[in-house]
């Protein structure tokens, strides 16, 4: 391993910011200085040239001047992780003409001085676990005292072999503890349709075939809380949430062209002149089309990584949502963004706010203790409200930025109260994520697969990252163990996503000659759930060979090359005889590509690993992907008696600078100018109003074209706190406010209007099944029909409740039902 010390890590205002923090653990640190380091792996010794290029490559920013005295704590990405830094500097080492590097990782080594002894002596700092935690974020990064220890980073690691579970011979008690081990989220229901297809198959399923199962079944993925049967209050429902939903698109479905069937929905646009490169093959010359392009309309949520390391959370959020454009139909083109997010209070060092306590808000004002009173607290497995608002905004718009979008809208809320002894709040944060894009109409639908086609992964490679994420957001967040929280954790590289669309771009510009077949982003799951989904869709089954699947790390077991959520991963079919163009447009892009498989006529899924002559998946289409029990939700109302308002002894001063400090009302340009407004240059509307720029701006307005004047508009709406009284309201509120704020653009009829809902709650608890019904069918049943608006896609996520245990006992917070609107218009 060679060591080549780089340039200064610390700006003055960084260095600032962090000495304060130090100081508040130890007052007798005096500074901190900070210096990257880089760790190069070869799979030879380097000769004088190599290292000379290298220092070239790696001299960039503030030259480092301060003398290397202190403490040393050398911080460097988690070991057995490959940062994405670490991704793109090997490829440009490898493009320089250096493919011996097997690897360039970076570091930051930070020297921390304390005050000298009493003679003047050196002395020892006396909080160094403190410090270390301070200087790194534990689900991402790792302390060394010393650089050399840094090889670490570069072990290969033996492979772990395909394991079996007993239920032949264990039957459902082997499954069960299956379940718990690896983190699989299954029901009881479940695990019994898993023991009889087994037990009928008569062989024992692998742990690649139950952790793909897992997620591709998981409430992330499959909705079963949304299409599950409802007994409320003992009286049967006639519909099914997901079928309140429908409901408006059924009754306003003009102006829809793809509705719940695709990675996004797609509403009617224009014809409109589109500016492209023509003919991938030759010359590609850009030249004006005018073609009908419709709209492309998707919000996600990444609540569950955002809570566990906000940065890569957010920042895969955003990147997950603009795969979801890109990969809908034959493939599209993202345009423009928006960001949200909700959390418990912010809890600033010296700014605590009156309302940021653990009082109980039922109890009249005249009888609340004076003084400040306790804090709730939180689990030490999870982000802090402060530091996801740090570092999230900052994950999402380094995305967006990197990948070349702009971010034009979104909100940002927080609320936590305890409510008669309960606290309400969003320990579990909501991370938003979402935005709009184009299509060509004549690639909106998916074509079917003849037998032959080629699977083919394209983008990033497989790393040991965010393995289980699907489920494990399926979980009420503590319900999991901590290392399998880790393990949840996603890294984002959106150089390697903004190639890959590229790609998409070239086919998509072909027009009728667009060799996708069809498309889908790798998401939760990984390419376990990617690849089923894309051939089941075309009623086929397929035959992979798991060993043709591009990798990054050594020593990844079956389960982990399949199942892995490495990002910035797209799956998609072709026929056989365009691979050769396929194969040009990916060169030319350097964008990664892997021929994994292909269609086959029987409805059966098999992965092949040829290195160990097994088969690690040969799972008929019907058990992976068929009817596993359907839910049944048997649930009550809990009436909550809320005393009147008590106004006694507020004063209207005080009251309205409270109002205006709420985050939720106070100024975001913090939000806002963390990113680029105006790449893509169509922005008509960004948040940014008038000549002094204030951000007061109720919707995002973009153009369809260079030229004329059709465009697309987007804004967003939310209530949440209101659903602690009342949850149907607060749904009917979110909903007003997104059509309130999106009639700012010029919109020819509200019918034109359509909704995304992205639905968040505390599903098992007390009185939140049935309010969450009820805040559904106050939206799908009566709302939204009598206003004419349809609902043609959302995402939910019905697990926001955190608990832990401390001193104190146990504790838990729950999110109240939470309704999130995002409105679009052409």
């Amino acid at each position: 391993m060679l060591i080549l010390p780089g340039s200064n890590a610390l700006s003055t205002f960084r260095t600032q910011g962090l000495l304060s923090k130090l100081q508040a653990v130890d007052p007798a640190i005096t500074g901190v200085t900070g210096r990257y380091l880089h760790f190069i792996d070869a799979a030879h010794a380097l000769a004088d040239d190599d290292v000379g290029r290298l220092k070239a490559l790696l001299t960039y920013g503030d030259v480092f001047d301060s003398k290397e005295e202190g403490e040393q704590f050398v911080v460097i990405p988690r070991f057995g992780t490959i940062s994405p830094w670490a991704s793109k500097a090997t490829d440009i080492a490898h493009n320089c003409g250096m493919a011996h590097i097997k690897r360039i990782e970076r570091g930051v080594v930070y020297f921390v001085q304390v005050k000298s002894g009493l003679l003047g002596g050196a002395k020892k700092l006396a909080h160094t676990d403190e410090v270390a935690a301070l200087l790194h974020d534990r689900m991402t990064e790792s302390v060394l005292r010393s650089a050399n220890d840094a090889a670490g980073l570069f072990r290969e690691l033996e492979a772990k072999p395909l394991a079996f579970v007993d239920v032949l011979t264990g039957g459902k008690a082997s499954l069960q503890q299956a379940n718990t081990d690896l983190g699989l989220a299954l029901s009881d229901d479940e695990i019994d349709y898993l023991v009889n297809a087994f037990t009928q198959a008569k062989r024992n399923p692998t742990d690649v075939e139950l952790m793909m199962f897992a997620q591709a079944n998981s409430e992330h993925c499959r909705h079963k809380i949304f299409n599950a049967d409802w007994t409320i209050d003992g009286v049967k429902q006639d519909k099914s949430l997901f079928a309140m939903i429908k409901n408006t698109h059924q009754l306003q479905p003009k102006g829809t062209v793809v509705a719940y069937s695709d990675n996004s929905s797609v509403i009617e646009g224009a014809t409109v002149s589109r500016f492209y490169p023509r003919g991938a093959m030759s010359g590609n010359v850009y030249e004006a089309s005018e073609e009908l392009t419709h709209i492309l309309m998707k919000v996600e949520t990444h609540n569950h990584p955002t809570a566990i390391s906000p940065f890569p959370g957010a920042s895969t959020g955003a990147g997950g949502e603009i795969r979801d454009e890109g990969a809908t139909g034959r493939g599209a083109k993202p345009k423009a963004g928006l960001t949200g997010f909700t959390v418990s209070n912010l809890m600033i060092t010296h700014a605590v706010q009156a309302w940021e306590n653990a009082r109980d808000v039922t109890e009249p004002l005249t009888q609340r203790e004076p003084g400040s009173a306790a804090i709730y607290g939180k689990p030490d497995r999870i982000a802090s409200p402060l530091q996801i608002m740090i570092d999230g905004p900052i994950g999402g718009a380094a995305f967006n930025n990197e990948f070349g979008r702009p971010n034009l809208g979104g909100y940002f809320r927080t609320y936590e109260q305890n409510v008669g002894g309960q606290v309400a709040g969003y320990h579990k944060p909501i991370m938003i994520a979402g935005g709009m894009g184009n299509i060509s109409a004549k690639h909106t639908k998916k074509n079917d697969l003849p037998v032959g086609s080629l699977l083919i992964q394209l983008g990033g490679p497989g790393m040991r990252i965010g393995m289980g994420g699907s489920a494990a957001s399926s979980m009420t967040t503590g319900a999991n163990t901590a290392d399998l929280d880790f393990d949840s954790v996603q890294r984002g590289n959106p150089e390697m996503e903004r190639r890959a669309q590229e790609v998409i771009n070239a086919c998509w510009a072909m027009g009728d000659d667009n060799p996708i077949l069809s498309i889908h982003d790798v998401g939760a799951g990984g390419l376990s759930n990617a690849f089923p989904e894309i051939t089941n869709d075309a009623k086929r089954g397929a035959l992979f060979d798991l060993r043709k699947i591009p990798l990054e790390e050594s020593g990844m077991a079956p389960k982990e090359i399949w199942s892995n959520e490495s990002q910035e991963r797209y799956v998609l079919a072709i026929a056989p005889e365009r691979l050769e163009q396929f194969q040009y447009l990916c060169e030319r892009e350097r964008c990664l590509f892997a021929v994994v498989g292909s269609a086959t006529e029987e409805r059966q899924l098999k992965v092949v690993d040829p290195q160990h002559d097994n088969y690690p998946v040969d799972m008929p289409m019907e058990v992976l992907l068929g009817k596993p029990p359907k839910m049944h939700r048997d649930v009550q109302h809990v009436q909550r008696a809320l005393p009147p308002v008590d106004l006694t002894g507020i004063d209207l001063l005080d009251a309205s600078l409270r109002v205006l400090r709420l985050p939720t009302v106070g100024d975001k340009s913090f939000l806002i100018t963390i990113g680029d407004r105006t790449v893509g240059a169509t922005t008509v509307r960004d948040q940014m109003v008038g000549p002094w720029q204030v951000p007061v701006a109720d919707c995002a307005v973009t153009t369809m074209s260079f030229e004329g004047y059709r465009g697309e508009a987007m804004a967003m709406g939310e209530r949440t706190p209101l659903a602690v009284i009342n949850a149907a309201a607060s749904g009917r509120m979110a909903v007003a406010e997104a059509i309130t704020n999106i009639a700012a653009a010029s919109i020819a009829d509200i019918s034109d209007i359509k909704l995304s809902a992205n639905w968040m709650a505390a599903c098992g608890q007390p009185g939140q099944d049935a309010a969450l019904f009820d805040t559904v069918k106050a939206v799908g049943m009566e709302l939204c029909p009598a206003l004419g608006v349809s609902i043609p896609v959302g995402k939910d996520s019905l697990s926001m409740r955190t608990t832990w245990k401390d001193e104190g006992g146990d504790k838990s917070v729950t999110a109240p039902v939470s309704l999130i609107v995002s409105s679009f218009a052409p």
